[in-house]
């Protein structure tokens, strides 16, 4: 990939691509705007994109026919970059890729080098560079025989959590407590995305990529990872040619379940955490936005690896005091020294701006979602809601828009979708200050940034 010539100032067009009806799209649409961006989007009819003022065009992501969908929005657009918001994205932006020699640069420019693609997309192959880069990561195998698993149980633990590649979102993802737990997951996890599933999420779910999806009939790569006692963190990372120009790092308050999204999180500053973002960034020579997950072991408080997000998370829109959003930071690095010493500035002459003064946010609508059991976190919090665009705060206090249709209604009618009880890993007081933890004892990582 060649080097990229700064644009000195000049109004960085940018095209963001959901296929999920997550809010983080939204939100980082409004922070890109806030930059002076030209800002254009492709998503589902109905998306959240929908309502954020300053858009300049949505395009309609086509569920019949999704990858020329997305391939359009991005020569119509024309964009300097472009912002995958779900890993399903990624992956259609990688096909792109192999696919058009014109959209080369762009995708390079977005994602990063391409011959780290296929690494980006297997998850064993990207906890293996993680080790050799000396990294702590659970013990983990790849999965493709039966016999993987009973020399797992019978060798490493008797149980542990099986993740398949290319899902997002809490799918592809089984908790395993025993051998059969395993060996009645394994298959299913391992089958390609079926006729009757993509036909659901289309119908039901409104899922754009679901039949695109089905397009690919080899096995899915599934691995098997230790369970390690301790707590969710993460870290969202800003980065240009393999170089991390910003990021943000939280540990986990509260959760949708225990291995489920972030509903309250409490910024911290981790040394190993920011090392193990430049290594990688580094090695795979990354752009654009990706994100990594950990769990802080309880007894050690070392930071274990246990994925990577090759997108942006719900964290890039957040600022922090006088700390300028990784979107914000991202930009800057296209438009050169002036612009990222003037990040501040910038930041302080938007008066409609919402600081974070303190060091933990409670996510909307997630943390309205989760009724009762996170008040006294939400109330101890920085509630993250846009309060400067009404619409959008509306739409996002309703169920996502494929939940409210009548054929959503009449399946879940017979279907109830699951929902998961929030996990409390830490109270706090009224000042928002951390304290004895609900879940199991606090893990103290590094003294908030």
């Amino acid at each position: 990939m060649e080097a990229e010539p700064r644009l000195d100032g000049a109004a960085v067009s940018v095209l963001l691509a959901a296929s999920k009806w997550w809010p983080l799209s939204a939100r980082l649409a409004q922070a890109f705007l806030r930059e002076d961006c030209r800002v254009a989007a492709v998503c589902p009819d109905h998306h959240p994109l929908n309502f954020v003022a300053g858009i300049e065009r949505i395009h309609r992501y086509a569920g019949r026919s999704a990858l020329a969908s997305l391939h359009r929005a991005i020569v119509a657009s024309d964009p300097w970059l472009v912002i995958p918001c779900d890993d399903g994205v990624v992956a259609q932006l990688h096909a792109l890729h192999g696919e058009f020699p014109t959209l080369r640069p762009v995708i390079e420019r977005s994602l990063g080098c391409a011959q780290s693609f296929p690494i980006v997309r297997s998850r064993f192959a990207l906890l293996m560079l993680a080790r050799d880069l000396g990294l702590p990561i659970p013990r983990t195998r790849a999965v493709s025989s039966s016999a993987d698993l009973r020399d797992w149980h019978r060798e490493v633990s008797p149980e542990g959590i099986l993740k398949a590649d290319g899902e997002s979102g809490g799918n592809g993802v089984q908790l395993s407590r025993c051998l059969d737990d395993s060996l009645s997951a394994w298959p299913q996890l391992r089958a390609p995305l079926g006729r009757l599933t993509a036909e659901k999420r289309l119908f039901i779910d409104r899922d754009p990529l679901a039949v695109w999806q089905t397009k690919s009939r080899e096995p899915r790569g599934v691995i098997i990872q230790e369970l390690i006692n301790g707590r969710p963190a993460n870290s969202m990372i800003a980065c240009r040619g393999g170089v991390v120009q910003a990021m943000l790092s939280v540990i986990v308050v509260a959760s949708a379940g225990p291995t489920g999204a972030a509903i309250v999180v409490r910024r911290i500053n981790n040394e190993a955490m920011c090392r193990a973002a430049q290594l990688i960034a580094g090695r795979l020579r990354l752009s654009g936005f990706f994100g990594l997950d950990y769990v802080i072991d309880s007894l050690t408080d070392t930071p274990y690896l246990v994925e990577m997000n090759p997108r942006c998370t719900q964290l890039g829109h957040l600022e922090f005091g006088e700390q300028a959003s990784l979107a914000a930071a991202l930009i800057a690095s296209w438009r050169g020294p002036r612009a990222a010493a003037a990040l501040g500035r910038g930041a302080r002459a938007h008066a409609s701006r919402e600081r974070i003064a303190g060091e933990c946010v409670a996510f909307f609508p997630q943390a309205v979602a989760a009724g009762p059991a996170v008040g006294s976190l939400v109330a101890a919090s920085h509630h993250d809601v846009p309060k400067d665009a009404p619409e959008l705060v509306v739409e996002l206090g309703l169920p996502p828009w494929p939940h409210r249709s009548l054929r959503a209604r009449c399946y879940h009618s017979w279907r109830p979708p699951a929902r998961s009880e929030p996990v409390i890993f830490e109270s706090m007081p009224a000042d928002g200050s951390a304290s004895a933890a609900a879940v199991r004892p606090r893990v103290e990582v590094v003294n908030p940034a």
